[in-house]
């Protein structure tokens, strides 16, 4: 059913939010989505610095162990 809304269905959709909802309510909403955006895209960020991090330090530590080398 949306697979063929151009630019005027794209335009008529966008006149009418703006009526029903006003310049002010829209604008603020925008910034909320941009702030969720951005904070999502830290916790991705902070998640991948975690992993390799975490891959680091167990590439770091492969020294063997005293008691296994030992005969």
């Amino acid at each position: 059913m949306l697979n063929n809304v151009g630019l005027p269905g794209l335009l008529l959709i966008t006149v009418v939010v703006l009526v029903l909802f006003g310049r002010g309510k829209i604008a603020s909403l925008m910034g909320e989505v941009g702030k969720g955006i951005s904070s999502f895209k830290r916790g991705v960020s902070d998640g991948k610095k975690e992993l390799d991090d975490l891959q680091a330090e167990q590439a770091r530590d492969v020294t063997p162990d005293e008691e296994k080398t030992t005969i």
